[in-house]
């Protein structure tokens, strides 16, 4: 009897190996993406703590985020082959985001901007 569960158990093991094509799907880990989702939120929550955001207004706010990010990156770039450097500095970042954004948006973004690149000098 002994010999008989053995055998019934590896017939058991060998009938669980051909995995149909929905079973292996479902072990495949979900690509991540990489959003600003995270720190929209905590903003939000430093100007306005009693207000949420539903998915689709994150999704909107992440979107903006990455657009402005790619246009004073681009400006940076093209500013600093105009000036024939191979580096961004935060000179050329600070230009662009002058170049980019309307007058008192732009004025708080630079002094933001200073204050971040201050700090993270005086951490090192």
């Amino acid at each position: 009897s002994l010999l008989y569960t053995v055998s019934k158990m590896s017939n058991d093991v060998t009938k669980k190996k051909g995995k149909s094509s929905s079973e292996k799907k479902a072990k495949r880990k979900a690509k991540r993406r990489e959003t600003y989702a995270m720190y929209i939120y905590k903003v939000l929550k430093q100007v306005h703590p009693d207000t949420g955001i539903s998915s689709r207004a994150m999704s909107i706010m992440n979107s903006f985020v990455n657009d402005l990010f790619e246009r004073i990156a681009t400006e940076a770039s093209r500013l600093a082959q105009y000036n024939k450097r191979s580096t961004i500095t935060s000179r050329e970042v600070q230009t662009a985001v002058r170049l980019l954004l309307p007058g008192e948006l732009a004025k708080h973004a630079v002094s933001e901007g200073t204050k971040a690149v201050t700090k993270y000098t005086s951490s090192k």
